[in-house]
C-alpha cells in the first residue's frame, strides 16, 4: 500500500502545477498527467482543491477557477503566482551554503534530499563551488568549519574524546579541556558542541567560534551514562539569581560584544551606538572587557562598578606616565 501524501509535499506539487497550467491553458489533462508526473485523478483532486484557495478576502473573484470537465483544463484568478519561482544568483548561493551546512549536521536524516537539491541549485547557477565558497567564508570563519568537520569526525563510530584549548569568555581566558563529544547544535547561526567536560566533571557548551586549538585523542569519547544533553528551549545563558546586572552602552567599533557575549537586552541609541544589558557571576571579565575596549564602552550600572573600572583606568595610566617619566 501506497504511503499516504503529506501536506508538505502536496503544497509543493501545487505550487509548481499552477504557473504550469496556467501558462498552458486549455492543455489535454492526460498531457498534463504525463507530465506533471501524477495521476489525472490526482490532478483533478487538486483542481478541486484549487477552488478553496486564492487571496485573502475570500469573493469569489478572490478564489482560484478550474475548469476541466471536457478533458482540457483552464485555470483563472490565478495570475499572482502564475511565474514560477526565480532566484537571483546571490540567493541560490545563499541557498547553496546553507544546505552545505546543514548537510554537515551528524545524524541527520533526509540527506539524499539535500544533495539532490544541492545538485539541482548547483546546475542551475553553473555554481561549481567557488562562488559558493567565497559566501560561506563571508558568512562564517573557516576555522569554525574546520573545527566543526572535526567533531563531526570525532563523533563518528568510534566515537573519540576530543582536546580543546577554549576561550572562557566570561574570565577571558583560555583554558585546556578534555571533551566526550554529545551532539552539535546550531543556535543564532552559531555553531556549539555539547559534550561531557572532564575538567568540569559536568556537560558543557562550547561555541566553536571560541575554540583556539581541537584534536581528536585516540581515547574512548563514550560520555557517562548519567550525562544529559541540557534543554535548550530557553537558550543558551541561564543566569543565576545572584548574578549582577551591567548596562554597557558600547560604541559603533565595540558592537560585536552582543554577538560574543551572553546578553539579556539590547537596545538601539542611534548612531550606532547601543545599551547593552548583561548578567555576570564575577564582574572581573567586565572590567577587563571595558578597559581593553578603550573609550568604545562604558559601564553605566551598577555604579561601584563603573567606579571599579574608572579606578583601574586611571592606575594604569598613572602607572604609565610614571614609566614614561623615567
Amino acid at each position: 500500500m501506497t504511503a499516504p501524501e503529506n501536506a508538505t509535499a502536496r503544497l509543493s506539487r501545487l505550487l509548481t502545477m499552477v504557473p504550469w497550467l496556467v501558462n498552458r491553458q486549455g492543455v489535454d489533462i492526460e498531457e498534463a498527467s504525463r507530465d506533471l508526473g501524477v495521476t489525472t485523478s490526482q490532478i483533478e483532486a487538486d483542481l478541486q482543491l484549487l477552488f478553496l484557495c486564492g487571496t485573502p478576502g475570500h469573493l469569489p473573484d478572490d478564489l482560484i477557477e478550474a475548469e476541466w470537465e471536457e478533458g482540457r483544463v483552464f485555470l483563472r484568478n490565478a495570475d499572482t503566482i502564475a511565474r514560477p519561482l526565480r532566484l537571483s544568483r546571490d540567493e541560490a548561493l545563499s541557498l547553496i551554503v546553507g544546505l552545505r551546512t546543514l548537510a554537515e549536521v551528524p545524524g541527520l536524516g533526509e540527506r539524499d534530499a539535500i544533495d539532490r537539491a544541492l545538485a539541482k541549485l548547483t546546475e542551475a547557477t553553473g555554481e561549481t563551488g567557488e562562488g559558493s565558497t567565497r559566501v560561506q567564508v563571508a558568512l562564517g570563519d573557516t576555522s569554525v568549519r574546520e573545527t566543526l568537520a572535526l567533531v563531526r569526525q570525532a563523533m563518528e563510530d568510534p566515537r573519540r574524546r576530543i582536546h580543546l584549548r577554549y576561550l572562557v569568555a566570561a574570565r577571558d581566558e583560555a583554558t585546556e579541556r578534555d571533551v566526550d563529544p554529545m551532539r552539535l547544535v546550531n543556535i543564532d547561526s552559531h555553531w556549539y558542541l555539547e559534550g561531557w567536560c572532564h575538567r568540569a566533571q559536568a556537560v558543557r557548551l562550547f561555541r566553536l567560534d571560541r575554540v583556539e586549538r581541537a584534536e581528536i585523542l585516540d581515547v574512548d569519547g563514550t560520555p557517562p551514562p548519567d550525562a544529559r544533553p541540557r534543554d535548550l528551549d530557553d537558550g543558551i545563558f541561564t543566569p543565576a539569581p545572584e548574578d549582577l546586572e551591567v548596562q554597557l552602552e558600547l560604541e559603533p567599533g565595540a558592537s560585536w560584544v552582543t554577538e560574543y557575549y551572553p546578553v539579556d537586552d539590547i537596545k538601539d541609541l542611534g548612531e550606532g551606538r547601543t545599551l547593552v544589558s548583561l548578567r555576570a557571576a564575577d564582574p572581573t571579565w567586565v572590567r577587563a572587557l571595558v578597559w581593553r575596549l578603550g573609550g568604545q564602552a562604558r559601564v553605566l550600572a551598577p555604579e561601584s562598578l563603573a567606579e571599579q573600572v574608572t579606578a583601574g583606568a586611571e592606575e594604569a595610566l598613572a602607572a604609565y606616565r610614571l614609566d614614561v617619566g623615567r
